[in-house]
């Protein structure tokens, strides 16, 4: 009997200590990072423009400034998702970015948000790309660091 208590407070202290654990993420580095989403065709831009406009909720917020140029629009949606290798952070990526250029693009910053509920680890790279992680945990940079000057040392905990 007494050796049964004893396995069920060590089973439950075993479930509870991931849970206790802090997860240290770190920014990806974009040379393995995958396209896993394709670019739109011109043609279906050119489609998506008109539904996207013709959308009279969007001109009743004062949404609508895409919508007075198709290259403003193009410029907006001509994007794919990509993630990180291990898939934690992920990006809408503009098309028109050499994928090459991506591949070599350095972390220059990184930053946490809060957005209703969910947490948001953001890894800044040139040219406007951020690859975030979302999640419900907690995080907290460990340290204020210039992540341009040394990326490995820029890491967030998450519990």
């Amino acid at each position: 009997m007494k050796s049964t208590r004893i396995a069920f407070f060590m089973l439950l202290l075993a479930s509870a200590l991931p849970n206790a654990m802090a997860t240290t993420l770190i920014c990806p580095d974009l040379a393995t990072a995958v396209q896993v989403g394709v670019c739109p065709t011109d043609e279906q831009l050119q489609y998506t423009f008109t539904g996207y406009c013709s959308d009279t909720a969007k001109a009743y917020a004062g949404e609508t400034d895409a919508c007075t140029d198709f290259q403003l629009y193009r410029q907006m949606k001509n994007t794919a998702l990509w993630e990180s290798a291990d898939g934690t952070f992920d990006a809408y990526v503009s098309c028109d970015l050499p994928k090459e250029q991506l591949l070599h693009a350095k972390v220059s910053g990184f930053k946490v948000a809060k957005k209703s509920k969910q947490t948001q680890l953001i890894c800044s790279y040139p040219e406007g790309v951020n690859f975030i992680h979302r999640t419900r945990e907690e995080c907290k940079l460990d340290n204020q660091v210039d992540c341009a000057a040394n990326p490995e040392s820029c890491k967030a905990s998450c519990q």
